[in-house]
Formats: C-alpha cells, structure tokens, sequence
C-alpha cells in the first residue's frame, strides 16, 4: 500500500434494512488494495439520485447484500491499481458508477468501468450526471426515438434526472414543456433554461400542455413521478405519442386505462436506463461517450444545488426528501 493511502476510511454503510435510513452510519473501513482488473479511487465527490435512498429501506428493485457501502456514482482521483490494470491510470481524475460504493473516502472498481472526467466540469458537477443523464439519453434517443422539432413534457423537471431530460431534451432540438411544483423550482429552471416553457405541475396542467402545443398533445413524456401526475399526463400525450415511465417518486404506482391508449393511439414504455445498458451493451457504450463528448463540448450543463460533507449525509437526504432540490446533491467524502 503507498505511504500516501490509509489503512482505513469513513464509508457510509448499510447494515440493516430499514425506515428513516435508520440502518445506515458511517463507519471506519479498511481500504485495501484493488483486487485484478480494479483501481483504487479516492472518491473526491459522490453524486446522490433517489434509488440510493430506497435501498436503505429495501425498497429499490436491486437489494445488495448486507453490509453494503451506498452510493452509485462519483469521481476522483485513481490511487493505485491491481494486476492487468496499466500504471498509467495513476493519478488520472475519473468517473466511475455502479450499484454501490460511492459515499466512501475511497473505493475499489473495475477499472474498465472508468471514465475520464470531461473538459471543463468539476470534480463535483462531474460526479453528478452519469446516471441521470445516461437515464435521460435512454429515454429520448434509444426509447422515444425522439426527433428536433416534436414536444417533450418533462414531469418533475426540477428533479435530477428531470433537469437532465430537459437540458437534453433542448439540446436535442425539441420543444420542451417543464412542469415543477413550486415558484423556486419554476423560477430556477426558468434561469437555467430560458428556452424552456416551464409550467405549475398543480392539477389541471394538462390544458395548459395543450394550449402550448395548439390542442394537439406532447409526441413524448418523460414522467419519473407516477401518480397523478401520470394520470394527467395521459390527458394531453399527442396521437402517436411516447409516454415513458422512469419511476415513481410520488409513492404511487399508477395504472392506465388501456382505452386511452386505444383511442389516442399513444405508447406506453418503461424506461430503466442501467438494465437497458447492460441488455444492449453496446449502445450503452455509445450513450455514456457521446454524452461524456456533450458535457465536454459545452452543449450540456449539469446543476448542482449544493455539495455537502459526507458527515452530513442526513442533511443531504432529508433535502431530496422534503423536494427542496433542483438539479443533484452531491457528498463530499473529504469536505
């Protein structure tokens, strides 16, 4: 082990399965050396997105075995690597992502998962966009097969994977609709993206969705909320259109009465970004480069609503839980 890495650091852990995070803590963990095909990373930042939250209740689909570190996603600054991983990797500052191991000071992953951090991003807004952008590229480009000019209502834009949709959404050349719950929220997408048309998600949004779009509907919907809101978003979705479900942060699982989709002659499609990557491999590959090219470009703008010592992991979840964030929180291991 180099002089410069410690036997052990602070890793948010998950022991136990249960409400109010209340099986989580941080504890002191050997860091140990990175197996075969792994790099040691000294996580400089960790992005946090709404699953994280359910699997410390157990209520995410994929349930890691007990103990596990949370955390799906960061960047840092890779320490040392195993066998079959080049010496070169040393000192690069990469991204990495996962199912876990992210709120950690350090962390062992395989190092042909890592990523250069674009051009131009911080280690912060870098650790933030994987896996709400990569959601965001699945849903437009590979499901929806969105095309420049056609209608995108965003419900919860002012979310993480949300803002991500739009920003992409607009990079794409579509016309996006942007709904959030409240005047921060609206007027805080509104400043990050003026050429948004952002609306009150209040009951009834549907009608101004249509009077936006001349009656006809929006061609695609990226609904990451469920419930009402889903049901209302059937409501105004054009003929031919894609509504496509990315989850239920409302709580609710909502069901849809099929002849509203006979009569509207609209498509319902799931959207789960990470099983889609690893059941087509290679467009996974290519959503992860050319959003990385994107990002590096200038032609994407990851917004982070605060970055918060990993000390105060609490704080940051009960942000995300209250619905006071826009864009991501991230966690600093080391601030």
């Amino acid at each position: 082990m180099p002089d410069s890495i410690p036997a052990t650091a602070s890793a948010l852990v998950v022991r136990q399965l249960a409400p109010d995070h209340g099986g989580c803590a941080l504890e002191e963990r050997p860091v140990g050396l990175p197996g075969q095909g792994e790099a040691l990373v000294e996580i400089g930042a960790a992005g946090i997105n709404f699953p994280d939250l359910l699997m410390t209740a157990g209520t995410y689909q994929f349930r890691p075995d007990l103990p596990f570190v949370l955390g799906m996603e960061g960047a840092g600054v890779v320490r040392a690597v195993g066998e079959g991983v080049s010496p070169d990797l040393v000192g690069q500052t990469v991204l990495f992502g996962g199912k876990t191991g992210a709120f950690a000071h350090y962390g062992s992953f395989p190092a042909s998962t890592l990523r250069p951090v674009p051009a131009g991003l911080s280690i912060a807004a870098a650790a933030s966009f994987s896996a709400t952008y990569l959601t965001a590229q699945v849903t437009l480009a590979r499901r929806a097969r969105a095309q420049a000019g056609e209608t995108l209502l965003v419900l919860g834009a002012a979310g993480g994977v949300g803002l991500a949709t739009v920003d992409l959404g607009l990079a794409m050349g579509l016309k996006v609709i942007a709904t959030a719950s409240t005047p921060a929220k609206r007027s805080a997408l509104q400043q990050l993206h003026p050429a948004a048309i952002v609306i009150d998600s209040a009951a009834g949004f549907h009608k101004r969705v249509l009077e936006e779009t001349g009656g006809r509907g929006a061609d695609i919907i990226a609904d990451p909320i469920g419930g009402d809101a889903f049901d209302e978003a059937s409501r105004c979705i054009a003929f031919n259109g894609r509504l496509c479900t990315l989850g239920f942060t409302s709580g609710r699982i909502p069901t849809l009465a099929v002849n509203r989709a006979l009569i509207k002659g609209f498509s319902l499609i799931g959207v789960r970004a990470g099983e889609y990557a690893r059941r087509v491999p290679e467009h996974g590959a290519e959503d992860r480069a050319l959003i990385d090219v994107m990002m590096a470009q200038g032609r994407l703008h990851p917004h982070v609503h605060a970055a918060v010592p990993l000390s105060q992991w609490r704080d940051a979840f009960a942000m995300i839980e209250r619905r006071e964030v826009v864009g991501k929180l991230v966690l600093l291991p080391h601030g």
